[in-house]
């Protein structure tokens, strides 16, 4: 069986959000191949110790600089399996295109997608729920 591949990004007002929400989440996140934007993936990697790898070319990888593009190019190529946004609706963001545009080829390739740490909460529970009956 394949393992599953999440991509975790965060606005920078959601960044402790997530950094908090990996580390509670560490053991069961180690099951999966996690990728995601430079600054996000590196500050988990940093918080939490957990393998998280980021999106090439970095200097493009942060989302207002592609990131949020080359995610949704991964997702196109059928290269992850969940995407976990935590956005930022308090903030206006020139990238909105870009995110609005991930969002459209998350849905196109229907998988899962939160926004916020409930409904994260809801798919790695579901993701868990599978992989054991899975196995069984």
């Amino acid at each position: 069986m394949k393992k599953k591949t999440i991509a975790l990004v965060s606005h920078d007002g959601k960044k402790l959000d997530m950094i908090e929400w990996a580390n509670y989440n560490r053991e069961s996140l180690a099951k999966y191949n996690l990728i995601g934007t430079f600054t996000t993936s590196t500050r988990i990697k940093n918080a939490t110790g957990l393998d998280i790898s980021y999106l090439e070319p970095k200097e493009f990888s942060s989302g207002p600089s592609g990131g949020d593009l080359l995610l949704a190019a991964e997702i196109l190529k059928g290269n992850i399996d969940v995407l976990i946004f935590f956005i930022d609706p308090t903030t206006v963001h020139p990238h909105a295109d870009d995110i609005a545009a991930l969002q459209r080829v998350t849905a196109l390739k229907n998988i899962d997608m939160a926004l916020n740490r409930k409904t994260a909460d809801s798919i790695l529970i579901a993701l868990t729920q599978d992989e054991t009956l899975e196995t069984q």
